[in-house]
């Protein structure tokens, strides 16, 4: 076929998002655009093959066989040009390292100790590209990731960095005056029904503990109504509760320096954890190079020196 008949790259742009998403919404929000727009990309495609490539269902799409197979080679030619970009760039611009996280990690470990990265690797340049939606490095122009989830992504190699340890924090004075009975040593989970909630806004199923899950773990149902403000961004759900807006779910060790400076406080001595956490990501594929492995072995170093001192 020549290259006349293929599909613009824009219509096999939003093809990818919405067949590795399996969602036209949740397509939509990582495109920025609107979820009409994403529909009408993927019905010119259907009508120009003469063919479904996903099943409508009642929440969510699904690829039909000839989404499948065309997914596949989308999916393969996208990591093929983004391989090529990345080596380009790498040429370009030597001493540069892209690290992609979440705001969350970003804000409450990576950068308070970027100053010491610098001090042991001055010669590096190292670049933070942060987003909330799941990381694929397959896809991102990034050389490392420290992203939030189950261990296992395809056709990289992870290192857990931190399990997943969450307790429910507030600040000093709305503990003070919302919720003496923790500042004795005497909270109960089922006091926080009656309590506002600050909740993190997920793209898709949450990748990370929500307040439901919290409230399921502890053999609560999940309280009706109430006062709840959600948020997009996890520092942003860590400034409300330290405005005494409400209490969020503290993830360790992002909320570990400010638990140590007194600005937040727990309302339950008992963190849950569970079989996630935070990954140090690469691809399997790169080859190696010096400057991602001193990175590398910093990032672990630190990583394991804060569990040292946060204790069982």
């Amino acid at each position: 076929m020549g290259k006349d008949r293929l599909p613009p790259l824009r219509t096999l742009l939003f093809f990818e998002a919405a067949g590795r998403l399996l969602s036209f919404s949740a397509a939509a929000r990582e495109l920025a655009c609107t979820q009409s727009a994403v529909s009408h990309q993927i019905g010119w495609l259907e009508a120009d093959l003469g063919t479904a490539l996903f099943r409508r269902l009642h929440r969510g799409v699904a690829l039909t066989p000839d989404g499948v197979r065309l997914y596949e080679a989308t999916r393969d030619a996208l990591d093929g040009i983004g391989d090529a970009v990345t080596r380009i760039r790498d040429r370009r611009r030597p001493g540069v390292l892209n690290v992609a996280t979440d705001f969350g990690f970003a804000a409450g470990w990576l950068l308070p100790r970027l100053s010491a990265l610098r001090q042991l690797l001055p010669e590096l340049d190292v670049r933070i590209v942060t987003m909330q939606t799941a990381i694929d490095l397959r896809r991102e122009a990034a050389d490392i990731a420290i992203t939030f989830g189950h261990g296992h992504w395809p056709g990289c190699e992870a290192e857990l960095l931190f399990p997943e340890r969450v307790l429910p924090v507030c600040s000093p004075a709305f503990r003070a005056s919302r919720a003496p009975h923790a500042a004795e040593g005497a909270g109960n989970p089922a006091d926080l029904s009656s309590l506002p909630l600050l909740h993190l806004e997920s793209v898709g199923p949450a990748a990370w503990l929500s307040w439901g899950d919290w409230f399921t773990l502890h053999g609560l149902p999940m309280p009706a109504g109430g006062q709840e403000l959600t948020f997009n961004n996890y520092p942003l759900v860590l400034q409300a509760a330290l405005m005494g807006q409400g209490v969020a779910l503290g993830w360790s060790p992002l909320i570990d320096d400010l638990m140590r400076d007194g600005h937040l406080v727990s309302l339950l001595d008992r963190p849950i954890q569970t079989e996630r956490g935070y990954f140090l990501v690469v691809p399997s594929r790169r080859g190696t190079d010096e400057r991602h492995d001193r990175f590398r072995r910093w990032v672990v170093e630190e990583s394991r020196r804060d569990g040292a001192a946060a204790g069982p």
